[in-house]
């Protein structure tokens, strides 16, 4: 199938329950008749499908395959009060709901629903194809995967002083206090969870005009960050999963997710030159969904 074939076909608005609330999303649906394989998208740390999900999606969706790129609750158009709340365990039931939901459509094909997670959602994938092996492949994409190497990479006097903000959010949301926010993507010396030398630049490249994402999170996922390991489920993971590793990533440490990817049974490796948010963009992004879509075509053909 080639580009033009659905070059104008727009996404349609839907939604799925997840722990009792709507989680939105896009659906992408390829002009042909089905089933079809379907890829499930979602982001990293603070991130929203308007964030250059669409870009992957529509490559995927001129292959012939259906995306489903969705928000997590508390986040973009996802129900989910406070807002802006990053909880993983309810991440991970997002994922699983998804999977869900996915599973009851008419044109999509069970046996080939792929999970597609980037940098935060990287880890939440491998987590989730773990513990759900009905899924038929992987795709993880600069991926965070251990806590302690992600959290060792910020400087540690910002570190502390976002220590403070998640101690101050965790004790207040005790007693029922509005949320203590810190931002996601800070300037080098600032106080945020990414302030890498990229991180904030990066962070912004990826906003969409008119849609921007909120550059803010409640802290105490903070205290939670450093106990989550998903680069460990690699070995778990039965199916092929490509790994898209960063080889100049600040964020998400390269050294570890090479580490766990070597350990998954139909590990499949791509390194690139580039820093944590360049494959989103340019260059870069073409070289990336370029192996992709080679992966796709090889272990979830149309």
């Amino acid at each position: 199938m080639n580009q033009a074939t659905n070059s104008f076909v727009q996404p349609t608005q839907v939604s799925f329950t997840s722990g009792g609330q709507q989680c939105r999303a896009d659906f992408y649906r390829p002009g042909d008749s089905g089933p079809f394989p379907l890829i499930i998208l979602a982001h990293g740390l603070g991130g929203v499908r308007t964030m250059r999900l669409g870009a992957f999606a529509e490559r995927f969706l001129a292959e012939g395959y259906a995306c489903l790129v969705f928000d997590y609750r508390h986040f973009g158009d996802s129900e989910g009060q406070p807002r802006q709340l990053l909880d993983i365990n309810k991440q991970l039931e997002d994922w699983q709901s998804a999977l869900n939901h996915a599973r009851t459509l008419a044109e999509i094909d069970p046996a080939k629903i792929v999970l597609w997670g980037t940098s935060f959602g990287g880890g939440h994938v491998l987590a989730a194809a773990a513990k759900d092996q009905g899924v038929a492949a992987v795709i993880s994409q600069g991926p965070f995967t251990n806590g302690l190497a992600s959290t060792l990479a910020v400087d540690p006097v910002v570190s502390m002083k976002v220590t403070a903000k998640a101690i101050q959010d965790r004790v207040g949301a005790l007693f029922g206090a509005e949320p203590v926010m810190v931002t996601v993507a800070a300037l080098p010396g600032e106080t945020g969870l990414m302030s890498s030398q990229d991180a904030y630049t990066g962070f912004m490249n990826l906003q969409s005009d008119g849609q921007k994402a909120l550059n803010y999170v409640a802290a105490r996922f903070a205290l939670d960050i450093i106990r989550y390991y998903p680069g460990r489920k690699a070995k778990d993971i039965k199916v092929p999963v490509l790994f898209c590793v960063c080889d100049n990533d600040t964020v998400a440490p390269a050294g570890p997710t090479l580490k766990y990817a070597a350990q998954a049974p139909k590990g499949e490796i791509k390194r690139y030159a580039d820093g944590h948010f360049d494959i989103y963009i340019g260059d870069a992004f073409e070289r990336v969904v370029a192996d992709q879509i080679r992966f796709l075509r090889q272990h979830v053909p149309v």
